[in-house]
């Protein structure tokens, strides 16, 4: 899975961005406030990603420029009826904090204003959100299910995307890195990883 990219913008579309990373071009769907807020083609970016694979399109990425917006876009595809276009449209429209803002308000014309949600689906989302941490807000609890999003990218993903970064290839990258965590255990960091798969690849 790859959780985050840095490279160099190379194109900008009307939904998606193509970002280079060692020669290698990814595709990354984004909304039209990521997109807005990316540097021009040629200037460098670091973009997390979200990576999903649906039978229809098969594999896709989501990108966004904070975790905190990956995680608010992972939370909100937990409802019902949320699917990725969706939740791209509420983040275009609110930042997490302001989404936070709207459920604690009850405020569904708020979320109703994102392109792809009407009334009901806002009220849902409203109300499935109230014990979600949408942000970084102190004030809310933390499921499991959310703990298990806000947790994400793992350090073994970090790492894994910092070696394609470099030049290394995914699968190449994936292997290291995993030789690295069953050689330093599931407590290792990222960088203790990148360190031990950068030795395993003689660099």
């Amino acid at each position: 899975m790859i959780g985050r990219l840095t490279g160099l913008v190379a194109e900008i579309g009307e939904e998606e961005a193509l970002i280079d990373v060692g020669g290698v071009g990814y595709v990354v769907r984004c909304g039209s406030k990521t997109l807005s807020r990316l540097p021009p083609p040629g200037g460098e970016a670091l973009v997390h990603v979200e990576h999903h694979w649906a039978e229809a399109t098969g594999p896709r990425l989501y990108g966004f420029l904070t975790r905190e917006e990956r995680r608010a876009f992972v939370i909100l595809q937990s409802i019902q009826g949320v699917g990725p276009k969706a939740a791209l449209g509420v983040l275009d429209v609110l930042t997490p904090g302001e989404l936070a803002g709207a459920v604690a308000r009850e405020d569904k014309a708020a979320v109703g204003r994102a392109q792809g949600v009407g009334p009901k689906l806002a009220l849902r989302i409203i109300t499935e959100l109230k014990d979600k941490p949408i942000s970084d807000s102190p004030v809310m609890g933390v499921p499991a299910l959310a703990a298990r999003a806000a947790a994400q990218p793992t350090a073994s993903g970090e790492a894994v995307a910092a070696l394609m970064g470099l030049g290394v290839a995914e699968a190449q990258a994936r292997r290291h890195v995993e030789q690295a965590q069953d050689r330093l255990g599931e407590g290792a960091d990222e960088r203790a990883l990148i360190k031990a798969a950068l030795q395993e690849l003689g660099r």
